[in-house]
């Protein structure tokens, strides 16, 4: 069996790499990646390392020429882009006989109003038309993505946001990555759907969680969206990313990110790392880099 994993130099790709080459040889694991040159370290390890380019649909079809089972890890970009980049890559699957998809969505994808919902809509019916054997791994939120807010708390700041009483599933991306690789190696995952969230939290819940790994309080101030927006502004985010950010922040207003699930125990075998741990991994992280 020979699996690839896209986007594989990526923060989750890297990871999945990592957690597969824990269970599988590296002569059966593949990665397509835009820069070849960044995968050498993989390619010295026996990785084979395939130039794929999701914005060139023959150049897909040779990197997945004998792939068993592929791993599509979603592109950045804005949402239309993206939906043509994932049609190429689902079409691409298919013209190479591709045998399984999984695909990193979105949580409750189909039902929700989350601003990237409509990338991973269309992706997800672009893989059920293939006629390809999926699975979906419905990702709920990365606290990675808190790193930001998380930085400003060590250093004193409040945790500033306007998501309101909104809850979010989050999880260390690394739980993300051991589930996908799970799913890659394991049998009976054919043509399902997997909500992987964590425990859900409000973003004070989140915040008090913070304070206990750091033994200190921190306030949390809820804002407006337009407050929000100014004060990112003054954070030093570039124009174009602040909308963005503003309606991350009003999609977890609205539920967007409250999907309650134990997917990820029953995929993973074991409960998704507890909040605290999470967090101090991530504190210890921070504290490393600086």
């Amino acid at each position: 069996m020979k699996i690839l994993v896209t986007g594989a130099t990526g923060k989750l790709g890297s990871k999945v790499v990592e957690s597969l080459l824990k269970s599988i040889p590296a002569s059966e694991l593949a990665v397509s990646v835009r820069k070849p040159e960044k995968a050498e370290g993989l390619r010295a390890r026996g990785v084979e390392v395939r130039h794929g380019d999701f914005d060139q649909p023959q150049n897909l079809e040779k990197a997945f020429a004998g792939i068993d089972r592929l791993l599509i890890i979603s592109a950045d970009g804005d949402n239309k882009t993206r939906i043509r980049q994932h049609a190429n890559v689902a079409q691409a699957a298919k013209r190479a006989g591709v045998k399984f998809i999984a695909y990193t969505s979105l949580a409750n994808a189909t039902e929700s109003n989350n601003l990237f919902a409509p990338t991973h809509v269309a992706t997800e019916a672009a893989i059920i038309k293939t006629g390809i054997p999926y699975s979906f791994l419905r990702n709920n939120w990365y606290l990675e993505n808190e790193i930001g807010s998380i930085q400003g708390a060590i250093a004193g700041a409040p945790w500033v946001t306007s998501a309101g009483k909104g809850k979010v599933g989050w999880a260390l991306q690394q739980d993300y990555a051991d589930a996908a690789a799970a799913v890659l190696v394991g049998n009976g995952h054919e043509n399902t759907v997997y909500e992987l969230s964590g425990p859900l939290l409000t973003q004070e819940e989140l915040a008090s969680a913070l304070g206990k790994v750091l033994g200190k309080n921190i306030p949390v101030q809820q804002v407006s969206d337009e407050k929000y927006a100014e004060i990112m502004k003054g954070l030093g985010l570039p124009d174009f990313v602040i909308p963005i950010t503003v309606g991350i922040q009003e999609s977890i207003r609205n539920g967007s990110l409250a999907v309650k699930s134990h997917d990820f125990e029953k995929v993973l075998g074991r409960p998704v790392t507890p909040i605290n741990e999470a967090l101090t991994q991530l504190v210890n992280a921070i504290s490393q880099t600086k």
